[in-house]
């Protein structure tokens, strides 16, 4: 069976550290979105917290309120 999952194969690229405590509940979400992603895509994830970083990046990109505050404080100068 083919899903349409909304994050592509993961960039490797120079992480910054953070250390979050996660629900048990959400972690098992992650890691089997992260086994259904390996499938989908052909490249095993790995580790799940990979896949935190561009899920919060689509997360952001498609919340239009989030632009639109970006876009005004662009415009305004104000560090956003």
């Amino acid at each position: 069976m083919t899903t349409k999952l909304k994050l592509g194969a993961i960039a490797d690229d120079k992480p910054v550290k953070l250390t979050i405590e996660l629900p048990a509940a959400l972690h098992r979400d992650l890691v089997a979105y992260a086994e259904v992603l390996g499938r989908e895509t052909g490249q095993p994830v790995g580790e799940p917290s990979r896949l935190i970083a561009p899920m919060l990046e689509r997360f952001m990109a498609t919340d239009r309120a989030f632009s639109k505050a970006r876009r005004v404080a662009r415009v305004q100068n104000d560090p956003i």
